[in-house]
């Protein structure tokens, strides 16, 4: 059992090493465009008080695709991030 538990940290520490810059961009990428997403969910007007613009009139509609856009970016980075991580699981194997 803990030899099955060191094996398992040797490996990580392995895979650490081999995961490349690109794999940490697109993680802090993934949880910043998440956070931005949830922001936007729970509290829509932050964009018109930060950027002082309401290009919508009111009608929510710039905030609505923000969100699509949040959410778009953050499935995207998530998905190159897992492939990163994938690749270094494949090399360390």
């Amino acid at each position: 059992m803990v030899t099955v538990a060191m094996r398992i940290v040797v490996e990580l520490g392995n895979m650490k090493q081999q995961l490349r810059r690109r794999f940490w961009i697109e993680l802090i990428l993934s949880v910043v465009s998440i956070t931005l997403l949830v922001l936007t969910l729970i509290w829509a007007e932050w964009i018109e008080l930060v950027f002082h613009v309401d290009s919508d009139a009111g009608s929510g509609a710039l905030e609505w695709a923000i969100v699509g856009m949040f959410l778009a970016s953050t499935l995207i980075s998530a998905i190159l991030a897992r492939l990163e991580w994938q690749r270094a699981a494949i090399q360390v194997a």
